[in-house]
């Protein structure tokens, strides 16, 4: 019976992220504006129109190679930058979507509490997933 509990709590507890019209929705309410400007790239806006969060990703200039592919959120305001290979994150299913994509990226930061339910960014939160997340590969790239 108590196992029941735990997961029955753990489901009340996740959040629901969609993106729908162009507008980013936490549990139905609009939280962020997001802007697809390609197939790589998106960003997302405070709900006034100030852009807080650009997401890009690198095929590290070989398209047919994928191990070398990776990330960048980029948290405009706050001038971080995190860049990383795991795509497990940020790609739902085969990856060819890149809405359900980027729904399932803000799930995690939603989760991982960097951004707010009030669409903000948590600058503490952002630090702690700095050091979690980040792979500094510019900085061990040679070009």
């Amino acid at each position: 019976m108590g196992m029941f509990l735990v997961l029955g709590a753990v489901f009340l507890n996740a959040q629901k992220v969609e993106i729908k019209d162009d507008n980013v929705l936490l549990d139905g309410k609009a939280i962020l504006k997001s802007e697809k400007i390609n197939v790589f790239q998106y960003s997302f806006y405070t709900l006034d129109d100030n852009e807080i969060l650009m997401f890009r990703m690198f095929d590290n200039e070989t398209p047919q190679y994928q191990a070398d592919d990776y990330y960048v959120i980029n948290f405009l305001e706050q001038k971080v930058k995190v860049q990383c290979t795991d795509f497990s994150r940020v790609v739902s299913g085969l990856g060819m979507n890149s809405k359900k994509n980027m729904e399932k990226l803000m799930a995690w930061l939603v989760k991982e509490k960097v951004i707010t339910p009030e669409g903000k960014v948590n600058a503490d939160k952002l630090d702690i997933f700095f050091d979690k997340y980040d792979e500094k590969i510019l900085e061990r790239t040679m070009r």
